[in-house]
């Protein structure tokens, strides 16, 4: 298969949490050289509209393939600037997405999710977040809609390395497709800030209540059950 040149850039624009870390080192894999996630915490993006674009400057000389944050946010300037390059969107169900941001993310705030989605946090904000997702998506789709420079990628499909390589005209690589970070939104309590722990020990203690209640919904159904069954047996005995 005729070999994509590495000077070639790939950019992944999936949003967070949607297997972009995977995604990154099956490029490593392939022999780019990948950049992920970058001045996550800068607050000047906040209040500096090119400070988001001063930052990624300073990284598109060094690497040919990138993914996490800014990247997405930058698909329609960074096609410009490298008009041959490709693009992977990386997607899964919007449900099972939000669900694994606010499990990482919770409460904790970051000035690239404000940036993003107007609030910094997911927990508490489901809605903005999954809106902001779907959005980010459909326009992303809908600019390259006449390109051959977008692959779409559902992360839960399991021929990602015969479209990838397909895609980026590479030879498939006879290793597992990598499946990072499944396992990293689970901390250690001693990891934890105080606001997190807070957070944990109320999910610990929510689950616990509803395991109680509904184990006394059992209870009572096993009790009227049994009620039912001795007097069908009483009935039975008069007869």
């Amino acid at each position: 298969m005729k070999q994509l040149k590495l000077n070639s850039k790939v950019f992944c624009i999936g949003f967070h949490k949607t297997g972009t870390t995977s995604i990154g080192k099956a490029l490593e894999i392939l022999g780019y050289k990948v950049i992920g996630c970058v001045h996550n915490k800068d607050r000047q993006i906040l209040s500096n509209e090119n400070r988001i674009y001063e930052i990624a400057n300073g990284f598109l000389d060094k690497y040919n393939a990138f993914q996490d944050n800014p990247w997405p946010l930058l698909y329609k300037w960074l096609d410009k600037k490298y008009p041959s390059s490709k693009f992977i969107l990386t997607i899964r169900e919007k449900f099972d997405w939000i669900n694994s941001v606010v499990n990482h993310f919770g409460y904790n705030d970051t000035p690239m999710r404000e940036y993003i989605y107007g609030v910094g946090h997911p927990k508490g904000n489901e809605k903005i977040y999954i809106r902001r997702y779907e959005q980010h998506n459909a326009e992303v789709v809908q600019y390259f809609h006449n390109s051959n420079n977008l692959l779409i990628l559902d992360i839960n499909e399991r021929e990602k390395w015969k479209n990838i390589c397909h895609f980026l005209q590479k030879n498939i690589p006879n290793v597992e497709f990598p499946h990072l970070n499944k396992a990293k939104n689970i901390k250690s309590t001693c990891e934890m800030s105080k606001t997190e722990f807070d957070v944990w020990l109320n999910n610990i203690q929510n689950r616990r209540r509803r395991s109680l209640f509904l184990l006394e919904e059992v209870r009572k159904e096993l009790e009227i059950s049994r009620s039912r069954l001795e007097n069908i047996f009483a009935e039975k005995d008069f007869e």
